[in-house]
């Protein structure tokens, strides 16, 4: 994104956070691009098959965004976590009405990207991981927030550690701690012992 792209961003930004609607109107165009990235590698993620495609997932996160009231976004990174985070949603919720009408039959998979993959290239349940990482804020939230912001919003490193005001050092701590509670979550397969280690 270009810099001058990117100061429009940012004040745009602002003023929703003061509570102008009309700007998120306006920020969705110069953001678009990014947020079909996002969407996109997503629902890479899914089994095929899945019934959700870039552009619907990129509205229906849009028609949440709206929504959302009382909103602390002032960075550009901190709106594409807040975006990711809102495209999860959406994506847990039609794995949760596809699995309720189904009775479990048909629930959605997504493989684990290599950022958190156990490298046999194991599927996970996306309800399942959902839940994990729902748990995990209570039990260290920093590490929720680093696996929010790399798994799903797609910040380097170095763009985590500036949202989170840690050195990048500290991030990557918490990244590899982080992926190695989930991965034993997801192969466990049901809440027992909640801890990270």
């Amino acid at each position: 994104m270009p810099a001058g792209s990117a100061r429009d961003v940012t004040e745009l930004l602002l003023a929703w956070t003061a509570g102008e609607q009309g700007a998120l109107d306006q920020l969705v165009p110069l953001v678009y691009a990014e947020l079909r990235r996002l969407a996109h590698r997503r629902l890479r993620a899914e089994r095929p098959g899945h019934a959700l495609q870039t552009t619907a997932l990129v509205h229906e996160a849009y028609l949440r965004l709206v929504d959302v009231k009382r909103l602390h976004v002032r960075k550009r990174t901190e709106f594409f976590a807040l975006s990711a985070q809102l495209m999860r949603r959406v994506l847990v919720d039609a794995a949760r009405t596809r699995a309720a009408r189904k009775r479990g039959g048909d629930e959605l998979h997504v493989s684990l990207p290599a950022g958190l993959a156990d490298g046999n290239g194991n599927q996970a349940d996306l309800v399942a991981l959902d839940d994990a990482l729902t748990v995990l804020p209570s039990l260290d939230a920093r590490k929720a927030k680093v696996v929010e912001l790399r798994y799903f919003g797609g910040l380097s490193v170095d763009e985590t550690a500036g949202v989170l005001h840690v050195a990048p050092e500290t991030v990557m701590r918490d990244w590899k701690t982080a992926k190695l509670w989930l991965l034993r979550e997801l192969r466990r397969g049901a809440p027992h012992e909640r801890r990270v280690p």
